[in-house]
Formats: C-alpha cells, structure tokens, sequence
C-alpha cells in the first residue's frame, strides 16, 4: 500500500510540473551535500520567479552529485514554486585562479576541439584498414560429390573438399604498403589539423589580447574626458570658463562613454570566438595574460624556406606522391596469377569385381592458375600512372600556393609592423606630450578647450589605431608561423583528397 501511495505522489508530482513552465537555472556550486542530496549553489536571476541568491537546493538527479565539486558551473531546470533543482548538469569546470596564458587555451583546446577527436577517429580507422591489407585469403572448405549413385553398379563418390588461393608475385605485401601510406596521410591529415587547432586558438587570443587593451584605452579616454568636464565646470564657476565649452566637454565625456561601451561588446565577441575554437563555448571570459606589445619579428626568404620544408600540408602531399607510387606498383603485380590449389577426400562406393566391396576413401587435388590474357590490369595500370602525375603536380602546385599566401601575408604583416614601430617611437610620444602641454596650459588659462579638446582626441585615436596595428601584426605573425594553417574548426582533411 505504502509503495502504490508513493508512485501515485511521485506521479501527481511529475503531472504537476509537466504542466508548469521550465525555467533555466544557472549558477556556481559552493558545497555538495551528497548524503542529503543538497548542492549549496550560488545562482544566477530567474527571470520572473526569483533574484540572484545562495542557498541549498535539493537534487531531483542525485546521482550527478558524485561527480560534482564545489567551483563547477552548474545549470537545471525549476519550476516555479518547487525549489528542487531537475536536471542538473555540470557544464564547465573551475579554472585555476588568476589570468590565463595561450599554453593553458592551447592545451584546453587538443583536448575539446571536435576535430581533433575527429583526426583520432580517422587515425583508428586507417590502422584497422591497413591490417586488413595484409590478412592472408580464407581456405575454402565444403562438398565434394561425383557419380552419386550412378552406373548400373549403383556407386558413386561422395566427400569433402579444402580449396586455398596461394598469394603470389608479392601481392599482399604491396596491399599493405598501400594501406600504410594510406595511415600515413591520415596521420600527417592529423598534423595538418593539429596546426590548424593551434594557430586558430593563438589568433583568437591575440584578438582577446587587443581587444583587453583596447577598453583599457576607452576606459582611459572615459576618464580624461570625465577630469576634463569638471576641470570645465570648475573653470566656469570662477568665471574662466563658457558655457560652450562645458557643454562640449560633456559631450565628450559621454562620446567617450559609448566607446568603453562598444569596446566591451567587442572584447565579449572576441572571447566567444575563442572559447569556440578551444571547444568550450560556455567557458566564463577572463582575463588573458600575455605580451601583445612584443611583435615578432620575421623574415621572408627564412619564413618561406621553412614553410615549404616543414609545411604539414606540403609532408601531406608528398605522403600522397608516395601512396600513388605505391598503388602502381600494387596495380602492376596483380596480373601475376595467384595458385589455386584443391583437395579432395571422397568415398568411392563403386564395388570391386572380385570382392564386391566398395573401394573406399579415395584422394585427389587441383592445381591451377587464371591466364592474365584478356584483363591483365592493365586499366587501373594505366589510371595509376595517371595518380602519380597528378599527386607530383598537386604538391607543386601547393608548394606555388604556399609561396603565394606567404607573399600576402607577409604585405600585411610588414605594412602593420611599421605602423607598430612608427606609433611606438614617433608618433604616440609626441602626441602625448602635446595633450599633456594642451592639459596644462588648459588649466592654467593659457590654451583654449577646443585645442585641449582636439589633442584629446587626436591622442587616444593614435592609440586605438597602434593597438589595432598591434592586433593586425599579430594575426598575419601567427598565419605566417603556422604556415597559413589558422582555421581550427575547420572539416579534417580527408586521407587521399590532395
């Protein structure tokens, strides 16, 4: 009775919710509670049920507990009214105080980038194939019959027979030298892929890396705008100041307002770029650490040399050249015929003249061989030879494809360079130091606003554009050592499509 009363609650229980609207509930566990079944969570605002609070709820999915530790972000479902949390899941980990450096992405990224799960998998298949290459043909065994109760003598044979293909000419080990570079692309598809996870999360982060300072730049602007409407007002209430300049000043400590808010739009873009390269999309944005200042500094010829010596794409191709080689070679030995030999173990049941017996258990064997006259290969012979042409000319024209992205990459990654250099050593000191000449003179009544103002402007414009030149060198430095390879969620390339 009392297990037929709880199913009946359980199951009213479910109706009710089933028929109340789920809300999403997400927040921060600070304590598990596994013997209670309670989870301490610091949550987030529902929208329309509750504001951001802590407290301890009760698990629905109790089980989750056992796996859950303080530090995690969490997310359920609730429903209005029933402060048990359903659902539960776990969906980000704590991350290790403090800033995060590129090593901690790249490594974040190897382990949940899709793709690179992908490759794995890819990789596996491949090994599998390739020692498939290389298993020995089955024996054929069965019935053997001849004459069944046949003649006037009313015998006639009857048993079993093994019959087995004897590879010739080397055949099987040319199957497996294929399969083998078969792996082998896979593996450098792999390489290909890994690069392309890595350079991806690195663009990534230099952009988050710019972005950070580039609402560090607004948020200073913001400030001086702030300083330099009440150093207007204070000026106005002596008398030293017009109501012009009051006015313009505030509307530029507003402008400089919107900045900083645009700044962090874009700041909150660039991290979700990046959390999605790494694989994480829920990851929280933090604080990068990093050198966004410190451009490399690169050389073509040096660039171009390495990048058509250690180009993952470029080992690729030559991988293919040598699986085409290797298929041709494999094509060319199956002509040379295999043997086929048969055993035969019957019993004769034809009787003897003199005994009237039957004979007997009787042997036989066939040996025999297909006469390569009308098919000797010589169409996959011939489509072979023309793989090779096109995998030799497939690796020069990625070695010229190479040459040339590494020319326009280059272009960008010079021209932003200068442009680095010259702000850094030229342009962003003097300008700083007129707005600083402006700012005082402004203050002491020797300069008008509008002078103050324009140097104010002309300053953290100067600095926008150097920050965004540093951004600009970044990306092109980090195609440019990467080999061009920057999309890291980008489909695998496939084994045999270059």
């Amino acid at each position: 009775m009392r297990s037929k009363f709880l199913f009946a609650a359980s199951l009213t229980v479910g109706v009710v919710l089933a028929q109340k609207q789920a809300l999403v509930f997400r927040g921060t566990v600070e304590k598990v509670d596994a013997a209670t079944k309670r989870v301490t969570v610091n949550g987030e605002a529902v929208e329309g049920w509750m504001a951001a609070m802590t407290m301890a709820y009760p698990v629905a999915n109790a089980e989750v507990l056992a796996t859950m530790k303080a530090g995690d972000r969490i997310t359920a479902k609730v429903y209005a009214g029933d402060m048990s949390l359903h659902d539960l899941t776990v969906v980000a980990a704590p991350t290790a105080a403090g800033p995060v450096g590129l090593a901690d992405l790249e490594k974040m990224a190897l382990a949940s980038n899709p793709t690179a799960a992908q490759v794995e998998a890819n990789l596996r298949a491949a090994r599998a194939l390739q020692k498939q290459a290389g298993l020995y043909p089955n024996p054929t065994a069965g019935y053997y019959g001849d004459e069944i109760r046949g003649g006037y003598t009313g015998g006639g044979k009857q048993g079993g027979f093994v019959s087995q293909t004897i590879v010739t000419g080397g055949k099987l080990q040319a199957a497996r030298r294929v399969a083998e570079l078969q792996a082998a692309e896979v593996a450098a598809s792999g390489d290909v892929q890994r690069s392309r996870i890595l350079n991806g999360v690195r663009a990534a982060y230099y952009h988050v890396l710019a972005a950070q300072r580039m609402l560090e730049v607004r948020q200073n602007l913001a400030k001086l705008a702030g300083d330099t409407a009440e150093t207007s007002r204070h000026l106005a209430n002596i008398g030293q100041a017009d109501r012009p300049d009051i006015l313009m000043a505030e509307v530029e400590q507003q402008q400089a307002a919107v900045g900083v808010s645009l700044a962090q739009q874009g700041l909150t873009a660039a991290w979700r770029v990046l959390a999605a390269v790494v694989g994480k999309p829920e990851l929280s944005p933090t604080r990068l650490e990093g050198d966004l200042d410190g451009v490399p500094e690169l050389t073509y010829p040096e660039a171009l040399a390495q990048t058509l010596r250690e180009s993952p794409e470029v080992k690729l191709a030559e991988t293919g050249v040598s699986r085409a080689e290797a298929t041709l070679k494999q094509a060319q030995k199956v002509p040379i015929p295999d043997l086929q030999v048969t055993g035969t173990l019957a019993n004769n049941y034809e009787p003897l003249e003199s005994t009237r017996r039957p004979l007997g258990l009787q042997g036989g064997a066939q040996v025999g061989v297909q006469l390569p006259i009308f098919n000797r290969n010589q169409g996959n012979i011939a489509a072979a030879k023309g793989g090779i042409e096109s995998s030799r000319s497939e690796a020069e024209r990625l070695r010229l494809q190479l040459s040339r992205d590494m020319a326009g990459l280059f272009r960008e990654y010079e021209a932003a360079r200068a442009v680095v250099l010259q702000y850094r050593k030229e342009i962003l000191p003097r300008a700083e130091q007129a707005y600083q000449m402006y700012q005082t003179s402004y203050t002491k009544m020797a300069a008008a606003y509008p002078q103050v103002l324009m140097s104010q402007r002309t300053l953290f414009q100067l600095e926008a554009e150097y920050v965004q030149a540093l951004d600009s060198v970044w990306q092109a430095a980090v195609a440019i050592r990467g080999f061009g390879l920057t999309e890291g969620l980008a489909q695998p390339i496939p084994a045999g499509a270059r």
